[in-house]
């Protein structure tokens, strides 16, 4: 006989498949509708190019000249993005003029770029060249410098950084040039989210890249309580450093010289250093000799992005905040410069509304002394001024600390509220007015955000990724139902947190996080709750293997876009996107939702989606038995709502619960718009249904399909 088959909307992987019985357990690359499952819509490109690093933040405005902007923040570079072009807006921290700088060695690509004085630039920094005028005794020439991106290779000193110009030197080697002038990025920080502390964890217990180096200028024994180096210009006035596999406190600097050593600290062993052995700043970093816990981490580049007005706002974690007008003619040949009087060291910043405050957390306690930095504390500006942060009785500026929690991992605008989620707790922030300006409440314990751009507003409601599950703030605090959670919670790398982010797509009711499983150290996965379809009888929950790095709802521009990080990714050297010796990789941005395939670099590949249900038996469709009786499958009536391309139906048969599933010998059977049945000679106890398609421009949303079969007996 026919009998339909019919399966719960939505994701059910907290049973096993017999467990799940008229429910799907298994998909990738699909969404529900209305109850239906159905592929997910196609992604196309944007701009001609990838751009350099892992993107971490994306955020849509509109000036007031209609103007569409998309603010694109990697951990090396800040991008407008427009008109299909990407603009380098990224802040400078310094500008450098300088003369005779260049050395180089034949048959060699580096290139040694001395400077005058202590250059504070560190490895893996960016930089920019330009105003080249001449170099001699090198077959280099501007076309090798000018207005050419670099990333630093390596500091062997404080005067000096090497960058890589990817061709080899074949004249004899310039010892003498003309003028240049070098123009340093502001750092953000690296591409991933590594383990700092342990011996083995990371570079070597706990090493904090960046640091500042310098030379031996004679060699020393196990025993000498002074050292001098090149130039000690740029190390702190008492610290530590690191010399081959020794660490070494001192208390004085002066002159190269630093006194007051204390041999072989932290569990390292005194022992003797050449000449010319490198010296390693190590006052900062982390964890030296630590259990092997991996508990501290080294954070990766993180943006926190939001405008006001007109004005970009763009908070680098743990750094500075800048400011980029948009409005002005030729504004995307400007770049984002410091704003004035702001906070120098701050986890996140954003503007609250309608009251137009500009809002910083985990921020210094006093302005400008980034040593005063308190992972707790709050501070805001005054109303429409983001220039004053002074309280006086004529402004609205102020301060604020909260108490529950060690820091603040994220912020997010509401409807009529600001939520602030430390790694325990959910603060609401309101404002009031005078005197007080802002009211601080805290409505949730127990529930914090896992990482920075973990949660999404919609509708008035913060949806969130926690710990220890995902969460809905409503008025009230609730734990979302989820029929995936064991699945997700098993399978998540929680090292990298910050590298987890969320997205909303509220064309279809979506909120989705992405996040890295336990074998990747960035995204690789997704997992969407959707809450247009769910009820508190049955949440809809989806995985899949989408990896997004950054997502942006279609507000402005229509669509959603989002970004997909490679870490192996370049750009071709002529682009100006292009940086001479990158190793953070590149990032791709994408509109979605859109078309039917992926479309990159102009090549179009299938989106591979599919879904499988649980095992069904004739007991579970109205007859007696519940897997009692064999049953045998003669035909398959599809059925489906919509379908563009072929689609592929697989019936997966095994006769015990432990027993691993065979394909029918018939299937998979291909399934056009015009097939009315699949013939097939199935047997088993039980089944389970299979849909999936494998090529470019194919679609599929399910009907209700039904299956011919009757009892075959007992064996």
């Amino acid at each position: 006989m026919l009998q339909k088959v019919k399966f719960a909307p939505g994701f059910n992987k907290q049973v096993t498949a017999t467990g799940g019985e008229s429910q799907w357990v298994a998909g990738d690359n699909v969404r529900f509708r209305y109850g239906t499952p159905e592929k997910i819509g196609g992604w196309s490109q944007l701009g001609s190019v990838d751009i350099t690093g892992r993107n971490t933040a994306i955020h849509h405005f509109v000036n007031t000249s209609g103007i569409k902007y998309a603010a694109l923040g990697t951990n090396r570079i800040l991008y407008a993005y427009s008109g299909g072009i990407f603009y380098d807006i990224h802040p400078l921290k310094s500008t450098t003029t300088l003369t005779n700088a260049f050395s180089t060695t034949n048959g060699s690509a580096v290139v040694t770029i001395t400077f005058a004085s202590a250059h504070n630039i560190n490895q893996y920094d960016i930089i920019l060249l330009d105003n080249f005028t001449s170099i001699t005794d090198s077959d280099f020439n501007s076309s090798n410098f000018d207005d050419n991106k670099f990333m630093v290779t390596t500091v062997p000193s404080d005067t000096t950084i090497t960058v890589n110009v990817g061709s080899n030197e074949s004249g004899s080697g310039a010892t003498t040039s003309g003028g240049i002038r070098v123009r340093h990025y502001y750092p953000v920080g690296p591409a991933v989210e590594v383990a700092s502390t342990g011996w083995g964890l990371g570079p070597w217990s706990g090493f904090k890249s960046g640091q500042f180096t310098s030379t031996l200028s004679s060699s020393i024994n196990a025993s000498v309580t002074s050292l001098t180096m090149a130039s000690s210009t740029s190390f702190p006035s008492s610290g530590t450093v690191l010399i081959d596999n020794e660490l070494i406190t001192y208390t004085g600097n002066s002159g190269g010289t630093l006194s007051g050593l204390t041999r072989g600290a932290s569990g390292t062993t005194a022992a003797t250093h050449s000449s010319g052995a490198t010296v390693t700043d190590a006052s900062n970093f982390f964890g030296w000799n630590a259990a092997t816990s991996g508990d501290v981490v080294t954070a990766p580049g993180l943006w926190s992005l939001d405008n006001f007005g007109n004005k970009l706002i763009a908070t680098i974690n743990g750094g500075e905040t800048f400011e980029w007008n948009s409005n002005p003619t030729g504004a995307t040949d400007t770049r984002a410069t410091i704003v004035t009087n702001a906070p120098t060291a701050s986890a996140l910043s954003l503007v609250s509304t309608p009251d137009r405050h500009l809002l910083f957390f985990g921020t210094e306690t006093t302005i400008g002394t980034k040593t005063t930095q308190d992972p707790m504390f709050i501070r805001f500006s005054s109303q429409e001024d983001i220039n004053t942060y002074t309280p006086t009785a004529t402004n609205t500026s102020g301060t604020q600390r909260l108490a529950d929690g060690s820091k603040i991992v994220g912020a997010l605008r509401g409807r009529d509220s600001t939520y602030i989620w430390t790694d325990t707790a959910l603060f609401i922030m309101k404002f009031v007015g005078a005197p007080f300006t802002f009211s601080f409440q805290q409505v949730g314990t127990n529930c914090g955000l896992i990482g920075q751009n973990a949660a999404v507003e919609v509708d008035g409601s913060a949806y969130w990724m926690s710990e220890n599950g995902f969460f809905r703030y409503t008025g009230k605090l609730e734990s979302l139902d989820c029929l995936v959670e064991d699945f997700v919670y098993d399978d998540i790398n929680t090292t990298p947190k910050q590298h987890i982010n969320a997205g909303l797509n509220n064309l279809f009711g979506e909120v989705m996080w992405f996040y890295p499983n336990s074998g990747s150290g960035t995204v690789n996965r997704m997992v969407c709750y959707n809450y247009i379809d769910s009820t508190p009888q049955r949440p809809v929950w989806t995985t899949g293997t989408l990896a997004r790095t950054a997502w942006q709802d279609s507000a402005v521009f229509g669509k959603p876009h989002a970004t997909e990080y490679n870490e192996d990714g370049t750009t071709a050297t002529t682009d100006t996107n292009y940086i001479f010796g990158n190793s953070d990789g590149t990032t791709t941005y994408y509109e979605h939702e859109t078309g039917l395939n992926q479309v990159k670099e102009g090549a179009t590949t299938a989106i591979t989606a599919n879904i499988e249900s649980g095992d069904f038996d004739i007991g579970q469709q109205g007859l007696d038995g519940d897997g009692e009786f064999m049953m045998k499958i003669r035909r398959v009536i599809p059925d489906f709502l919509s379908q563009t391309g072929d689609a592929r139906v697989t019936l997966n048969l095994r006769d015990f619960p432990n027993q691993t599933q065979a394909s029918s010998s018939l299937g998979p059977f291909t399934i056009t718009s015009s097939t009315n049945k699949i013939d097939t000679r199935a047997r088993a106890r039980s089944i389970s249904l299979k849909v999936e398609n494998t090529s470019t421009s194919q679609f599929w949303r399910l009907g209700t399909f039904r299956i011919d079969y009757q009892p075959d007996g007992r064996r």
